[in-house]
C-alpha cells in the first residue's frame, strides 16, 4: 500500500499557529486548507491556487493596510483573488526564508478583526525560529 504524501511542513507550522488560537479550527480543501473560528475564515493556506504556481498564506488586514504591505514588497506580498478587494491581503510562502513571526502577526491581525471581541481578546501566540 502507497504511503500518503507527507504534509507540506509549511502547512504544519501555518497549522500550528492557527490552532494554538481560541477555538480555531482547520479545513482541508485539497491542496489547500482554510483556519475557522465559528465558522468564520480568518486564514487561508493556498497551495498553487488555480494553477499560479504559488504558495502563501491569506489573511484579513485592517483597512487599507493589505494595500500597504502590497506596495511595500510586492515579491512578496500580493492581492489574492475573490477575497483581495474585501481587505485580504497574501504573503508568499515559497520565496526565501519565511519569517514564522511575521506569518503569526498576520495570522493573529487577521483572527482579532473575525473572531468575536471575546475569543479575539484572547488571542496570542509567539512563533520560534
Amino acid at each position: 500500500m502507497a504511503k500518503p504524501p507527507a504534509e507540506d511542513p509549511r502547512l504544519a507550522r501555518l497549522t500550528e499557529i492557527c490552532l494554538a488560537l481560541p477555538e480555531a479550527t482547520r479545513r482541508d480543501q485539497g491542496r489547500h486548507a482554510s483556519f475557522l473560528v465559528r465558522k468564520k475564515t480568518f486564514a487561508y493556506f493556498l497551495d498553487d491556487h488555480h494553477g499560479d504556481g504559488i504558495v502563501a498564506v491569506s489573511c484579513k488586514a485592517a483597512l487599507g493596510e493589505n494595500a500597504d504591505l502590497i506596495a511595500s514588497d510586492p515579491a512578496r506580498f500580493y492581492m489574492p483573488a475573490y477575497v483581495g478587494p474585501n481587505g485580504w491581503v497574501a504573503l508568499r510562502l515559497d520565496v526565501g526564508a519565511v519569517d514564522w513571526n511575521e506569518v503569526a502577526e498576520l495570522v493573529i491581525d487577521s483572527y482579532r478583526l473575525i473572531a468575536p471581541k471575546r475569543l479575539a481578546a484572547g488571542a496570542g501566540y509567539t512563533a520560534t525560529s
